[in-house]
């Protein structure tokens, strides 16, 4: 039998309970509510303090105020007043650099609040396309989860759950295009076993942006089946992307099946710096890859 509207009870959590699901310490949480007021709204002595939905969203909005660089004292002052929760498209918004960003970004990737996450560089790609925000917030805030690791052998999980976000998000970037400028298709792999691929997802959607359309092959493409594509589609233009050393190797080109006409080859990542790729273009980035793309195309 259904429950009556009034009575139904609100689910009530522990202090533990809503410091993971808000991404804080629960000493952080006692600290606020002794501090700023910020505790539960119903506390009877005696009893084990449990925080209800609404005490919750004031909590999630006291952290996304301070991780977008207000003072803890402004953001709790903010979070008590405010109904419901602040919008993250209006935290981003009153950011005046990308730095701060960048920076908010990589705050929430600590606490995995993927909400905060997700919309940012939604707002980001809209404001300044693929290219931008690539560029400008993407990369920045890739290398500060590296050096995470290079100082302090830390931060695989935020960088899985990143590259995560980011994936599904560039390929939600890429739509069906009705007239493309290229009738065949720009091959895209991360080639031998290479598994970086991300930057071939995020090459995708910037020609996508540039009505270019694309195959991406994806992770670990062998030669075997690079070739297969070729001749199967004659594409116009290749890109293999290398991050690691090990995988970058000229026979990606050299033993390429020869098509006529020849398609542009441009390699990019670290990878290939190691190596002689005078035979090819190598990028220098997200848009000289885009560039040399399109000029492959006669765009």
């Amino acid at each position: 039998m259904a429950k009556r509207a009034h009575d139904v009870v609100e689910e009530k959590l522990t202090v533990a309970a809503v410091a993971r699901q808000i991404g804080v310490a629960p000493a952080t949480l006692r600290t606020w509510d002794r501090r700023y007021g910020l505790g539960p709204s119903e506390h009877n002595d005696g009893e084990h303090r449990r925080y209800c939905p609404g005490d919750v969203a004031r909590l999630m909005t006291m952290r996304r105020l301070i991780v977008a660089g207000v003072s803890p004292a402004e953001a709790a002052e903010q979070a008590k007043n405010f109904k419901g929760v602040i919008k993250v498209k209006k935290i981003v918004e009153e950011f005046e650099v990308r730095e701060e960003v960048v920076d908010a970004i990589y705050k929430a990737l600590q606490s995995f609040d993927r909400a905060f996450v997700e919309e940012t560089i939604a707002h980001e790609i809209a404001e300044y396309g693929v290219e931008g925000a690539w560029s400008d917030v993407i990369v920045p805030t890739l290398f500060l989860i590296g050096q995470d690791w290079e100082t302090e052998q830390k931060g695989i999980e935020v960088e899985h759950f990143f590259s995560e976000i980011l994936k599904r998000t560039m390929h939600n970037q890429v739509v069906e295009l009705k007239k493309p400028l290229n009738s065949r298709p720009v091959l895209l792999a991360a080639v031998g076993e290479e598994l970086h691929s991300l930057p071939v997802y995020a090459l995708a959607a910037a020609l996508c942006a540039r009505n270019i359309q694309t195959y991406v092959l994806g992770a670990r493409t062998p030669l075997i089946a690079l070739s297969a594509m070729v001749t199967r589609c004659a594409p116009p233009a290749i890109f293999l992307w290398a991050q690691l050393p090990k995988n970058a190797e000229t026979r990606y080109w050299e033993d390429m099946p020869s098509i006529r006409p020849a398609p542009r080859i441009v390699v990019g990542g670290p990878g290939w710096d190691s190596i002689e790729c005078s035979e090819v273009i190598r990028a220098e980035g997200l848009e000289h890859a885009c560039d040399e793309i399109e000029q492959a195309l006669g765009a």
